[in-house]
């Protein structure tokens, strides 16, 4: 049965992270919410990932374009890392400013649970990574804000990604040499963001090979490269995959085709065979109606407080 865990100390997440990827490659999900990062994790998949698109329009109804404040990702990520085991991987965005805000972003979300921390070289007026008109602020800035956010963590167990945004704007070396003063500038993981074909993500690969670095394979829908399987980027060289707006994506067409009917028809009965039931519910969440104490307890809410 599934348990919510309380937050590990930090360190812990990240360490499981790094554990994970000793059966590279790594496939990690999105989680929209807690309840599918409990399925994420039922389903035996090595990591969950907030992604700031995702947060922004499931929470706001917004796109992703930097409106999420430091202080409503912390409020996730520790909702997520409260509910599940597996290590969650932040999507940070630009850190929230210059080098002294990464650190301080760095520090909040390890504290909240984060097992990774992203941050991009895009100007803090981001869009997202797959759009065209993006800018990127300058190597060495991003150098700057990535030695920060290796001073920010508390633990050298937790993760610092780097992502670079600059082969939409430039040339595949380029994004290699990004990718080469990232590393060196203290980040863990690496992630060239917006490759546009199967050769690039081979090319990217052999050279993560020849570095002895471990990179992330971003493989979002609709995007501008193709849809490579977790085996031929692992193939490629490629540690991880990355899968940050799959589940949203699924959950609002199925809304959008159940509004639809239930518009159509004036009865959801059509749709029951797609639904999770109340049993397959109760049991995701571990929850026995009988003895609904027993959640209360695991919440440490007191009974007079019920």
């Amino acid at each position: 049965m599934h348990h919510p865990p309380p937050l590990p100390p930090p360190g812990v997440p990240g360490s499981r992270l790094r554990q994970a990827l000793a059966d590279r490659p790594i496939t990690v999900v999105g989680a929209p919410f807690p309840l599918a990062a409990r399925e994420i994790e039922r389903q035996g998949f090595a990591a969950c990932y907030l992604s700031g698109a995702a947060l922004s329009a499931g929470l706001l109804g917004v796109p992703d374009i930097g409106l999420i404040s430091l202080e409503q990702l912390c409020e996730q990520t520790s909702r997520l890392a409260a509910s599940v085991e597996t290590p969650v991987v932040v999507d940070a965005d630009t850190g929230f400013g210059g080098p002294d805000a990464v650190a301080e972003a760095v520090a909040r979300l390890e504290a909240a649970g984060a097992a990774a921390i992203q941050i991009e070289d895009q100007v803090d007026a981001k869009r997202c990574g797959h759009l065209t008109g993006k800018q990127v602020i300058a190597m060495d800035e991003m150098v700057e804000k990535i030695a920060a956010a290796c001073r920010g963590r508390r633990s050298p167990e937790t993760v610092i990604i780097a992502r670079t945004d600059v082969r939409s704007i430039a040339t595949l070396e380029d994004c290699l040499d990004r990718l080469t003063a990232y590393r060196a500038a203290g980040a863990d993981w690496l992630f060239p963001e917006a490759l546009t074909s199967r050769d690039e993500f081979l090319r990217v690969g052999q050279w993560l090979t020849d570095s002895e670095c471990i990179g992330l394979a971003n493989m979002t829908e609709f995007g501008r490269g193709p849809l490579l399987t977790v085996e031929e980027l692992g193939a490629a060289g490629f540690a991880a995959v990355l899968y940050p707006v799959t589940l949203l994506r699924l959950a609002m067409k199925a809304i959008e085709v159940g509004l639809e009917l239930l518009a159509d028809e004036g009865s959801q009965q059509n749709l029951l065979d797609l639904m999770q039931t109340r049993e397959e519910l109760y049991d995701l969440l571990d929850y026995d109606p009988a003895h609904p104490e027993a959640w209360r307890q695991r919440l440490g809410i007191a009974p007079e407080e019920c």
